[in-house]
């Protein structure tokens, strides 16, 4: 059994399992570490960053280069549109995939580079909920950078790595990142999936059955086993134990397994979820209280619908109950419905809401009363007449490198009392930036648990979660710590794994088991010798 790896990004996965002559490919994550490296795409033109200077090594010339690269507050960054690193296919063939089995909308965002002008001709599986979000995610991918298109593409810079400054000098293989797809390329590649529902075996080419149970991420998210009849493989990523609105993780189907696949933990162990989100609401109260506007940088569905919930209850009580909330993305209005329609996915609690009959969220109820409102765009219709301050708005993207956010980003980065909360890296503002990331993947307390109850044969995991994290390197508690037979794996990498097909099931026909003759060799065992021939059809043995 043979394991590629194809992501350097633990929580944006892809790997390649081959078993029992299947290839599947397991998760298409695509990472927004690339964009980083880019300006942002504001929607009108931007006089800050119109004017930061281009930037040149010493002692060097290159008109192309220097028109390419800005220089903003100390580190250079790319004039372009935002590129990405797609999985890498230099070390399997797309064309050769048989499945693809998508764990939650989160890690199916590079499907459309896999399925599309590579010859892919086989199925995706994925729950109804990661399907229908996921294209949500898509869509609005596509839209926030599309919006602001660029009049030229740079690329130079991509041949002096070796004399630009960190991080662009580090940049993984940049030749091979590419632009967002279009949305006739997400239409086609959502029409490879085949939607299926928690605990239903499906039959992969008669060989071996796939099966997806909850992982308890969030809706539609799951893990998945494969199995053969003899061997048992559990892929485990983006799981967790948390009472938040999914319906709970299911462990015991996973239980005893000869090799555990395990990835998508937190990215911020040190960081608490449920003190984090009540740090987010003190400072949004604060920043109301001072006169400021909140600024919160989200994807449109996931851990959003819990801050509605629980914002709008503390601004509630903080006597705030008057103050809008917007909402503005893309794929806004089908967000919000789809979150309420999905009842069988969710958490006990949220489930019997619906028997109610309740809406199982509460901004189904903040959006007809006028507490939360909900647009494509900012210019939108009705948003300017809506729009008042102070008030809180969330929309996306998260890299603040294209989407709408930008120009909040460039209206309130220059008062004080206005506060951005994010996950990602300080920007050149005025404003106040709050750090409260709120991420309920397994940390390493709960998966080393975990690994302990499900008793894997084998654990294969990214090297990375072996070692401390760079920022605390001292934390000798957040790695996984187990004395089962370990396979760490890091990118571009390729593992033979220690399971070893013994048995497969064969079928006996019924005019060859009339004339077998048992013989009881002790009580309760009988034998009886076969003549017959073996035939394979459709990956199944027979005698006949």
């Amino acid at each position: 059994m043979k394991f590629y790896c194809l992501s350097g990004d633990p929580n944006k996965p892809c790997s390649i399992l081959q078993f029992k002559g299947i290839t599947f490919m397991l998760d298409c994550g695509l990472t927004a570490q690339t964009v980083l490296n880019f300006l942002p795409m504001p929607l009108v033109p931007s006089t800050r960053l119109d004017s930061l200077p281009g930037w040149m090594p010493r002692d060097f010339s290159d008109s192309q280069l220097e028109r390419e690269l800005k220089e903003c507050c100390g580190r250079v960054f790319v004039d372009s549109t935002p590129e990405f690193q797609p999985p890498q296919s230099r070390i399997i063939d797309f064309s050769s995939v048989d499945v693809i089995l998508i764990s939650n909308y989160l890690c199916m965002l590079a499907l459309p580079f896999v399925t599309e002008e590579t010859g892919f001709k086989g199925m995706v599986y994925a729950t109804e909920p990661t399907m229908q979000i996921g294209r949500m995610f898509l869509e609005e991918l596509v839209e926030n950078i599309e919006q602001t298109p660029r009049a030229s593409f740079a690329s130079r810079w991509k041949e002096f790595l070796h004399i630009l400054p960190q991080p662009l000098s580090n940049c993984h293989r940049p030749r091979t990142w590419k632009h967002i797809y279009n949305l006739t390329a997400v239409k086609k590649s959502l029409s490879h999936i085949r939607m299926v529902g928690y605990n239903q075996k499906l039959d992969v080419y008669g060989s071996l059955t796939v099966m997806a149970v909850s992982s308890g991420y969030c809706l539609g998210s799951s893990n998945w086993v494969i199995d053969s009849g003899y061997e048992k493989i559990a892929y485990v990523s983006g799981s967790s134990t948390l009472t938040t609105h999914p319906r709970p993780m299911d462990q015991p189907a996973l239980k005893n397994a000869d090799v555990l696949i395990l990835t998508g933990l937190t990215q911020t162990p040190t960081a608490n979820p449920d003190s984090m989100l009540g740090e987010l609401c003190m400072t949004v109260a604060n920043t109301l209280r001072l006169g400021g506007n909140v600024l919160l940088p989200c994807y449109p569905s996931g851990v959003v619908y819990d801050l509605f919930e629980c914002l709008s209850s503390h601004l509630d009580n903080s006597g705030m109950s008057t103050i809008p909330m917007f909402f503005i993305s893309p794929v806004a209005d089908n967000s919000l419905a789809y979150s309420n329609i999905f009842a069988e996915w969710l958490s006990t609690a949220k489930q019997n809401k619906v028997y109610l009959p309740e809406e199982p969220f509460p901004h189904a109820f903040l959006s007809r009363t006028g507490r939360l409102k909900h647009f494509k765009h900012i210019y939108s219709d009705g948003f300017s007449t809506d729009y008042r301050q102070p008030c809180v708005v969330f929309c996306s993207h998260p890299s603040l490198r294209f989407g709408d956010v930008i120009l909040f980003m460039e209206m309130w980065g220059s008062s004080p009392l206005n506060t951005v909360i994010i996950t990602g890296e300080d920007k050149p503002l005025q404003m106040k930036v709050v750090h409260c990331p709120i991420d309920t993947s397994l940390n390493f307390t709960q998966a080393n648990k975990l690994i302990r109850d499900l008793k894997p044969g084998t654990l294969v995991l990214p090297e990375s979660y072996l070692h401390p994290p760079i920022i605390d390197p001292a934390r000798s508690d957040l790695v996984i710590d187990t004395d089962r037979p370990t396979i760490p794996y890091k990118r571009d990498e390729v593992h033979s794994l220690p399971l070893k097909r013994k048995l497969t099931p064969a079928g006996i026909s019924t005019s060859l088991t009339e004339k077998l003759s048992p013989i009881e060799v002790r009580a309760g065992l009988s034998l009886a010798t076969v003549t017959g021939e073996l035939k394979v059809a459709d990956n199944k043995y027979s005698i006949q």
